[in-house]
C-alpha cells in the first residue's frame, strides 16, 4: 500500500516510530516531514501536501500526527476529497473506512502511545469501504459541500 506520512514537532517520535513499523510490514511510505525535531514548525505545512496527495490519488492512505491531532485534522479536512478524522478508538479506525470512505488518519502524538497507534493505524489500513448505497448517498452529500 502507498501511504503517506505527515507530522509537525508535536508528532514528529509517533511518525518516526509507525515509519519504522509500516516499512517493516512491506508499505511503500512518503514521508512529508517533519524531517527533524523544531518546536517552531507547523503542522499544515507538513500536513497540507499530504492531504493534496491523498486527494490527487497519489497515495493510497495518509497518516497525519500534531500535538493533539485536532490540528492536523482541521488542516487534511481543507482539502477537497479528503476525508479525515482523528481516531483515539478501534471501532472509528475501521468504520470510519468502512461506511465514510476514510482516507487519512489523524493521530495526537502527545495522547497516543507507540502500540495504541500502531494497533489504530493496522485497523485502519485494513479496512475497505463498503460502498453500500446508504454510505454513497451520505457521501454524496458530503461531496456537494465541497463544490
Amino acid at each position: 500500500m502507498e501511504i503517506g506520512l505527515a507530522a509537525d514537532h508535536g508528532g514528529y517520535e509517533l511518525k518516526e516510530f509507525l515509519k519504522n513499523i509500516l516499512t517493516e510490514q512491506g508499505h511503500h511510505i512518503t514521508d512529508f516531514g517533519a524531517y527533524l525535531l523544531d518546536s517552531k514548525d507547523d503542522y499544515p505545512d507538513f500536513v497540507i501536501p499530504l492531504a493534496q496527495a491523498v486527494a490527487s490519488k497519489e497515495l493510497d492512505r495518509g497518516i497525519a500526527v500534531c500535538g493533539s491531532g485536532v490540528g492536523a485534522s482541521v488542516a487534511a479536512n481543507k482539502v477537497t476529497g479528503v476525508r479525515a478524522a482523528l481516531i483515539n478508538d478501534h471501532f472509528s479506525a475501521h468504520q470510519g473506512v468502512e461506511d465514510d470512505d476514510l482516507n487519512l488518519l489523524c493521530l495526537g502524538g502527545r495522547v497516543t502511545g507507540n502500540m495504541a497507534a500502531k494497533e489504530l493505524v493496522e485497523s485502519f489500513l485494513k479496512a475497505e469501504f463498503t460502498g453500500e448505497e446508504r454510505h454513497m448517498r451520505r457521501l454524496g452529500k458530503v461531496k456537494e459541500l465541497e463544490k
